[in-house]
């Protein structure tokens, strides 16, 4: 690679990780000296610095970090925020039923008792705050047990899962939970205003 897919690798790098990183790390990510990486970074952090651009490339303690230059930052926190207040859909509503009354369940468990693939409705909830890893199963492939957060509990407005409504009958579909968490979600709606 010449200097120029570095530089451009290394910008790939900076993205993809979203955190701060050191040039050490990036350094043997890439295969070349720190120092080069330094180099690089400057250079970039100059390009970004022009107005034709809504980020900026940080320098944090050493570490780089891409970030959104404060200009934009209302533009960023009415996404961020519009994004976070979507409603659920009827299949989260499943899933969060499921989780909640069952947790900690695994992927495979909720997939088994809604008979549909669910990562994408997950890795939603999980991105919304509603749910979170509790760990990892002793079972064989050690999956990951998922369980309700406090942010689940403050916008169904209960302080435990055990305020839930109970389950009538042994047996209820997904589909049945669901129902009875989004009339609990639509009173909150009432009582909000």
């Amino acid at each position: 690679m010449d200097l120029k897919q570095y530089k451009a690798a290394l910008e790939a790098v900076l993205f993809a990780l979203a955190e701060p990183v050191s040039a050490d790390k990036l350094a043997q990510t890439l295969g070349i000296e720190p120092q080069v990486v330094e180099r690089l970074c400057e250079h970039l952090q100059d390009e970004y610095a022009e107005d034709d651009h809504g980020i900026q490339l940080l320098c944090l303690e050493g570490d780089w970090q891409f970030a959104t230059k404060p200009v934009y930052g209302e533009q960023v926190k009415a996404a961020l925020d519009h994004r976070r207040n979507v409603p659920l859909s009827q299949a989260a509503l499943e899933v969060l039923a499921i989780i909640a009354y069952n947790q900690p369940v695994t992927r495979s468990f909720i997939e088994q008792v809604r008979g549909v693939d669910s990562s994408g409705v997950v890795q939603s909830l999980s991105q919304k705050g509603l749910i979170e890893e509790k760990g990892r199963l002793d079972l064989p492939g050690r999956p990951i047990a998922f369980g309700t957060t406090d942010v689940f509990l403050r916008s169904f407005g209960i302080s435990s899962v055990s305020e839930l409504p109970p389950l009538h009958g042994d047996e209820m579909s997904a589909e049945e939970v669901a129902a009875r968490m989004e009339e609990a979600a639509a009173d909150l709606r009432e009582q909000d205003g």
